[in-house]
């Protein structure tokens, strides 16, 4: 009978994981914005969660962005960039 060997598993790094202070802080928007924005957006769907802690993957950083864009764009008033 032989011994089987090891399996020579290669385990990957534990996924990098952000909360929504860390998205305002790397937007530089204010903490009430993105929490808005991640509250009222369900597409922007948490990564994990630690107790009550909502953590996000680096791909929210970009999609809070991008909805702050948008709603920025929709504030701007007339003549200044904003839409018709």
């Amino acid at each position: 009978m032989r011994i089987a060997r090891p399996l020579d598993h290669q385990v990957a790094p534990p996924p990098v994981l952000i909360t929504a202070g860390v998205i305002a802080s790397e937007l530089g928007e204010p903490m009430h914005r993105v929490v808005r924005v991640l509250a009222t957006r369900p597409w922007i769907k948490p990564a994990a969660l630690a107790s009550r802690v909502r953590l996000f993957d680096r791909r929210a950083i970009e999609q809070v962005r991008a909805e702050l864009a948008g709603i920025d764009r929709r504030r701007a008033p007339l003549g200044h960039g904003g839409a018709a």
